[in-house]
């Protein structure tokens, strides 16, 4: 397969959404202002169906450009572009801004936001939801899929038939689910990147089988919501052009529901 090298640039409604380099930039209350930095290039390194889709996601819903390196079809070929570069933490996403090389898309996420877009997908620090957004970021891989791939490999190797006498998948799925009912989005009241860090995770929930999706309503309509987004639908034509590609299989039986 020859390998992909594309540059993209976000259509002109999501342009619209950018934030110029060097313009002030409007907290979403409208209160303090903040210089955005300008932009270097940005190159992410890419596997299909996998975290790194978040960042193709943050820039869609910027409207900010981007390169996207990754070989369509093939994962193999895809992670030996990331080895190619010679840092020594090979993962997904990788990303290289300007002559920066940065992992962890928590931690790329919120760099871009606040060096390039400042005011934008994060609630204005003075407000009520400014705490949770932060919270709903760092759960998403402290907690919530820390916990699912660790029930995900026992329950593979070895079948469960009761829950953890802690902190389980569904417990986990249930703190989401409980948020939701009474804010429309993980960063509060507006869309956040905490819903982009959020949805990965609570795919991957119902997707291996980990939770019954049927016990989750609120999850199900936030997550149609996402996939309503043009941005996010950009992002999976960019991405993930073939749909996804070296799917995990399910786990065939989980512990009874304590619900």
């Amino acid at each position: 397969m020859t390998p992909r090298r594309t540059l993209l640039v976000a259509g002109l409604a999501a342009a619209a959404m950018a934030i110029p380099n060097g313009a002030q930039a409007q907290a979403a209350d409208g209160a303090s202002a903040v210089d955005a930095m300008p932009m270097p290039q940005v190159t992410i390194y890419h596997l299909e169906g996998r975290r790194s889709e978040r960042i193709v996601w943050l820039m869609e819903e910027l409207g900010l450009p981007y390169e996207l390196e990754y070989e369509r079809g093939s994962l193999a070929g895809s992670m030996a572009k990331v080895r190619a570069l010679g840092h020594e933490m090979p993962m997904v996403p990788t990303v290289v801004i300007g002559d920066q090389i940065l992992v962890e898309s928590g931690a790329i996420i919120q760099t871009i936001l606040a060096r390039y877009a400042p005011g934008k997908l994060t609630p204005p620090l003075e407000s009520d939801d400014y705490a949770a957004h932060n919270m709903w970021m760092h759960y998403a891989e402290g907690s919530l899929a820390a916990r699912l791939f660790s029930d995900y490999r026992a329950w593979r190797t070895t079948p469960p038939t009761v829950r953890s006498r802690f902190v389980d998948s569904e417990a986990v799925v249930q703190f989401s689910e409980n948020y939701l009912e009474d804010h429309p989005w993980f960063g509060g009241k507006e869309f956040s990147s905490a819903d982009i860090m959020m949805f990965f995770p609570l795919n991957v929930a119902t997707g291996l089988n980990l939770v019954d999706a049927e016990k989750f309503p609120n999850v199900a309509e936030w997550k149609a919501k996402i996939e309503a987004r043009p941005a996010y639908q950009r992002m999976l034509a960019a991405a993930r052009p073939d749909g996804m590609i070296g799917s995990l299989p399910p786990v065939e039986q989980r512990p009874p529901s304590e619900r």
